[in-house]
């Protein structure tokens, strides 16, 4: 056998073991969408911040319960979205949807995730509102950090990103939000556009 057989054979061997550790059929598209759907979200949430209040969210007005329920809907269509979008992934490649690496990942994702949803909930109920912005950043970009040991490994570089925005918005109060913009909205669609060209356009 040439050098070149031999250099073939390894990386079948090492797309096997890939594929038998990790989950690898998270769909870039998704994250495209997750973008977009933050976008429309803040957009919303903003005016309705700016037209029907004096700009505070007081936690038991109808305005805060607004921009809550806008945070939810945009969480909801996000999952709903991955989840289809990776499903008709995984089907095409002729993957397992539920074993045990999806289920790794989804439990080492869920994780900080879930601390962090619950500690900013805490936090809002304290009327902390400048906080959570940062705070669902930073815990965003640990649950991707996380769950990137069973998955593709180049989401932990847009966790990164994540935990930075979230601190510099820890620094910077004022400016939370739109960190939380430019994380869960522009920062999702350009990173869901590289991924989408690296891993489905390209195959």
């Amino acid at each position: 056998m040439s050098n070149e057989d031999y250099l073939k054979d390894i990386n079948e061997i090492k797309n096997l073991m890939n594929k038998s550790s990790r989950f690898i059929s998270l769909s870039g598209l998704s994250g495209i969408l997750a973008g977009v759907y933050a976008l429309i979200g803040a957009a919303a949430a903003y005016w309705i911040v700016i037209e029907y209040s004096d700009g505070r969210l007081i936690l038991d007005g109808w305005v805060f319960r607004t921009v809550m329920l806008i945070l939810f809907l945009i969480a909801f269509l996000s999952a709903v979205t991955g989840i289809f979008l990776t499903t008709r992934k995984a089907k095409k490649n002729s993957e397992k949807i539920w074993d045990n690496s999806s289920r790794r990942l989804l439990f080492n994702f869920l994780i900080p995730l879930a601390s962090g949803g619950l500690y900013t909930l805490i936090i809002l109920s304290q009327g902390k509102y400048g906080q959570t912005g940062g705070l669902m950043l930073i815990f965003y970009g640990l649950a991707l950090v996380n769950a990137s040991k069973y998955s593709i490994g180049d989401i932990k570089y847009l966790g990164f990103i994540q935990i930075a925005l979230g601190l510099i918005a820890a620094i910077y109060p004022g400016y939370g939000f739109w960190l939380w913009v430019i994380g869960f909205g522009i920062m999702h669609i350009i990173y869901g556009t590289w991924m989408h060209f690296k891993y489905d356009v390209s195959k």
